[in-house]
């Protein structure tokens, strides 16, 4: 598992972008933006395809921590096209997304499923980020409380029943379904106030201080224009980003952020 958390976690989910070759190409240019900083955490999901030039290529900064977008629920076996977390923990990768929205609308990772991928980054020696968040008709419905409750409560019911050990260090990341790569952005206070329940469920489950040490990332719709205005909201230890973490000179402005170059 990667060391200590530093400071903000800035991290960068490529989906289905960036081919080995366009990885290249990108690091190139932002590790000639972004000079290493030890009082915040940059990890970097790229498509499972272009890891190994991911690490091949950032340089020797090893700053730049990589994780894995996805993991099957199973250790091994007869599942095409799928990694294990097993696998990625041998390839040396420190990080694993469990739960992030595309998953769950896209490929039907339920609450219950999340839970099971999170325990297994966990006994792979990977540190999870466990994803929630509410679609615009929860929202609109008055159920932000109780999605966010359901989720993480879901998730650390199977991660208990899993036997898998304590889940130390955690993080996790809210991000409104709403405000993903639509340009629709909550508001600091929107963040705040989301990320304010996240840590109640968290403190009733496992007690004030690790609700208070965890780390809550924002994501949805993050860019330059107001990482500022994100970082600064209350309880918000880092954010989530999509869209804006392609470009590398737009991603190296949030990795800045704050830092006083």
């Amino acid at each position: 598992m990667s060391e200590a958390l530093r400071g903000p976690v800035l991290a960068a989910n490529w989906k289905m972008y960036k081919g080995p070759g366009a990885t290249r190409v990108f690091l190139d240019r932002f590790v000639a933006l972004y000079p290493a900083h030890s009082d915040r955490s940059v990890v970097f999901f790229p498509s499972a395809i272009s890891i190994p030039a991911f690490v091949a290529d950032r340089s020797g900064r090893e700053d730049l921590e990589v994780g894995i977008q996805d993991v099957h629920t199973e250790v091994e076996g007869a599942c095409t096209g799928a990694v294990s977390a097993a696998m990625a923990a041998e390839a040396e990768i420190g990080w694993g997304l469990a739960g992030h929205s595309e998953r769950r609308r896209d490929f039907g990772d339920h609450d219950a499923t999340v839970g099971i991928k999170l325990s297994r980054l966990l006994e792979a020696g990977l540190r999870p980020i466990l994803c929630v968040g509410e679609t615009l008709e929860e929202r609109r419905g008055g159920l932000l409380e109780e999605v966010l409750s359901r989720q993480v409560e879901t998730a650390l019911d199977v991660l208990e029943s899993s036997g898998c050990g304590p889940w130390n260090d955690k993080v996790l990341a809210y991000e409104p379904v709403w405000a993903i790569g639509t340009g629709e952005t909550a508001t600091p206070g929107d963040a705040a106030e989301a990320h304010g329940l996240i840590r109640e469920v968290l403190s009733r489950r496992a007690g004030d201080e690790p609700a208070a040490t965890a780390k809550i990332l924002y994501g949805g719709s993050v860019k330059p224009g107001n990482i500022e205005a994100l970082l600064g909201a209350d309880g918000v230890d880092g954010v989530l980003v999509g869209g804006a973490s392609l470009d590398p000179d737009s991603f190296a402005r949030i990795c800045l952020a704050g830092s006083g170059r």
